[in-house]
């Protein structure tokens, strides 16, 4: 199952254990039983500090699946399947993360985690194709780890066909407490902790160290971790500054991008790895970087208060916000109710879920016409609305969508409301700009297609912002607001690339230093 090349990388990997981690399997009669067995006694082969041994009873599991104990006790880390594609690393991870090794959440994170409200119990449903499941899970293992009475099951779909059809899963990955979905979607360890939180209650353990929300005073504060926020910190660091870097995840909206054939030097790289390289480049300079972060304000003066959400807060002569941009949501009623059962933003991952039904794709330009183009090949059938009365997408890409039996357009179309059923998506409700007459289609999905959203709320009240919430920055990224700079996405540059990106987070690093020197 796994080739040598794996098997001499985890060797490698795992040469860091000091302690036993023990893969503890249920018996079952399933075909694939085997196949998880094969799996995990391949990796224990690549150290001797991992054992696979059966559960102890006579209970026979009804397919293939394992937990994880470290010092003679179960960690709280459950894989009920076989954690192969995408999820494999999810394993080795959490093998690692038992005997404390690999990257975890600060202390102050931490501390967050453990004052969960125990026990906590979670089950994860995930696909094994799914690109955006192996972050929440291995995020909630670590949690298990971190927080000592908390116990993650990691659910492979394929295998609870009868479970997601009661439940109403129609979307990966979806995070459910006590039969409720909790949160789905792509991982964003703030919102994350929070619906824990409110799932949960929260409590200040006995153990806990007292924390000092004050993450100290710097010259410059970059808000945000993309490639703008990345350049800003690294420029701002070289000419000498104290630098701090906030981000609610390092990389931002480049995590979520797949080829990158535009990034002039580079002929081609994936968002994941560029984002990584950002990360290992600032860790280059004496760059402060505090993760799962998000500002709640900003109170301006000649020194500003920076407030996160959890109640930290930092000072700094000044800011630099490149903090993106988001999906853009259709803010309909209905649509929040249902995200991860029938309302979903990415196509890859949940189109599985709509293999025979009938969707509907909002948004008629490239990104909108591709999601189309990709589900007519998954799905019955696909129904596209647009708001304007032609589709704006590039015209190969709108000549190939005509070109596909299961498709049809709808155009002048304004989404009005989602309908469900109380457990998922059966109907979507437009208006027909034209005639003014309120429609209604019988669908089982909606995939939202329609731009991205600049992540500019927080600082909207201070700084100047165009209608369409984007910060409104002079040629050197300054704002209106004397201290406070912005670039990237978030801004009114044009043309949202990330070399461009890139290129305004050091001008306005440089802004900032030329400012301060003038002083």
């Amino acid at each position: 199952m796994l080739d040598n090349n794996i098997l001499e990388q985890l060797t490698s990997v795992f040469g860091k254990l000091e302690k036993t981690v023990e893969l503890v399997y249920s018996e079952s009669a399933h075909a694939d039983q085997k196949d998880l067995v094969q799996l995990l006694e391949q990796v224990a082969s690549t150290s001797k500090n991992i054992i696979v041994k059966p559960a102890v009873g006579d209970h026979k599991a009804p397919f293939p699946q394992f937990h994880i104990e470290y010092e003679g006790r179960a960690n709280g880390m459950y894989f009920k399947g076989i954690p192969n594609g995408h999820e494999f690393t999810s394993l080795i991870l959490a093998i690692l993360n038992s005997d404390g090794k690999g990257k975890f959440p600060d202390e102050k994170v931490s501390q967050r985690i453990k004052r969960l409200k125990g026990p906590v119990e979670i089950k994860t449903f995930i696909s094994l194709t799914c690109e955006n499941c192996p972050d929440v899970v291995q995020t909630l293992n670590q949690m298990a780890v971190i927080h000592g009475n908390f116990k993650h099951t990691m659910v492979d779909g394929a295998y609870t066909q009868d479970e997601i059809a009661a439940l109403g899963v129609q979307g990966v990955p979806s995070v459910m407490v006590n039969d409720k979905l909790t949160y789905s979607g792509r991982l964003n360890v703030i919102d994350l902790i929070t619906a824990l939180e409110k799932a949960f209650g929260t409590e200040e353990p006995t153990h806990a160290k007292v924390v000092d929300h004050n993450l100290g005073t710097y010259d410059v504060v970059v808000i945000g971790g993309g490639p703008a926020g990345s350049a800003a910190a690294i420029y701002s660091a070289r000419k000498g500054l104290k630098t701090a870097l906030l981000a609610e995840r390092f990389g931002g909206q480049v995590q979520d991008t797949k080829g990158i054939e535009n990034l002039i030097g580079v002929k081609y790289t994936e968002g994941p790895q560029l984002a990584a390289q950002l990360s290992q480049h600032i860790d280059e300079y004496p760059v402060t970087k505090f993760e799962h972060r998000r500002v709640e304000n900003i109170i301006d003066g000649n020194e500003k208060l920076i407030k996160l959400e959890g109640g930290e807060y930092i000072h700094a002569k000044a800011i630099i916000v490149t903090t993106g941009a988001k999906w853009r949501e259709l803010n309909i009623p209905g649509e929040k109710d249902y995200i991860g059962r029938g309302v979903a933003f990415c196509p890859h991952c949940d189109g599985p879920y709509y293999k025979g039904k009938k969707i509907a794709v909002v948004g008629g330009g490239n990104s909108g016409v591709e999601a189309a183009i990709d589900l007519a090949g998954i799905v019955k059938e696909v129904i596209l609305f647009e708001f304007m009365d032609t589709l704006k997408a590039d015209k190969v890409l709108v000549d190939k969508l005509k070109s596909l039996p299961n498709v049809s357009i709808v155009t002048e179309a304004r989404t009005a409301q989602v309908i469900g059923d109380g457990t998922k998506v059966v109907s979507l409700e437009y208006e027909n700009r034209k005639t003014k007459e309120m429609m209604k289609v019988d669908l089982d999905g909606i995939f939202v297609q329609i731009g991205l959203l600049p992540n500019s709320g927080f600082v909207k009240d201070i700084v100047e912002t165009t209608k369409f919430g984007e910060i409104v920055v002079d040629v050197k990224g300054r704002t209106n607001v004397k201290g406070i700079y912005a670039a990237g996405d978030v801004t009114t540059t044009p043309y949202k690339q990330i070399i461009i990106a890139m290129g305004e987070g050091a001008k306005a690093a440089l802004a900032a230093f030329e400012d301060q020197m003038l002083q």
